[in-house]
């Protein structure tokens, strides 16, 4: 989703709690990265898998100046011969510590392997995240929770992630280049909007 469609989706819910939390949200996971990058593992459940989100958060981190809010994405399938940034699995998860941040992004129930895996991370010192539908477990294990309950939501999971990840670039380090940047940010919208519909991630 470009800029001009998260405006445009801004303003339909402007009055509603979504453009404040997905701005309260996304400002939790700028502080909670580190600046030296890397630091952010961005897992979904073993029924849905935050794809989509990691390749939006790439590019927010590109435009933003802000390296470390490009994901890690970490899968519980990783098929043989698939490239680097598909191809993280699970264990990476013990290896979380302090200074890396664990996103959860799950629409349904997280399932119990999962949950060890992220209260683990937490004991070890990580800071947990949860994009969730709900899920009282998940958000007892998060730092910070935002949660879109299906049957009572005005909007849905998906549109939650794009609201917070074009929020986490919005509030960038200062830069004396600040109209430059805003520049290139128009010219890369204008590119994206006469551009075709993205592949998968």
């Amino acid at each position: 989703m470009d800029a001009v469609r998260v405006a445009l989706l801004r303003e339909v819910l402007a009055g509603t709690r979504w453009p404040g939390a997905a701005r309260g949200f996304a400002g939790s996971l700028r502080r909670a990265v580190v600046p030296s990058g890397g630091s952010l593992l961005l897992v979904g459940t073993e029924q849905y898998e935050p794809w989509h989100m990691a390749a939006h958060l790439v590019d927010e981190a590109a435009w933003s100046g802000l390296p470390e809010l490009a994901p890690t994405l970490v899968r519980h399938r990783v098929l043989p011969g698939e490239p680097p940034h598909l191809s993280v699995g699970l264990s990476r998860l013990e290896a979380a510590r302090r200074g890396h941040t664990v996103l959860v992004v799950a629409p349904q129930e997280p399932g119990a392997g999962l949950l060890e895996r992220v209260h683990d991370a937490r004991r070890a010192g990580a800071t947990v995240l949860s994009l969730d539908g709900g899920d009282p477990a998940l958000g007892t294990l998060a730092h910070e929770a935002l949660s879109v309950p299906g049957a009572a939501a005005e909007l849905d999971l998906d549109t939650v992630q794009h609201l917070v990840s074009a929020a986490a670039g919005e509030n960038g380090p200062p830069d004396r280049r600040g109209s430059r940047r805003f520049r290139d940010r128009l010219a890369r919208l204008a590119d994206q909007l006469t551009a075709p519909p993205p592949g998968r991630w």
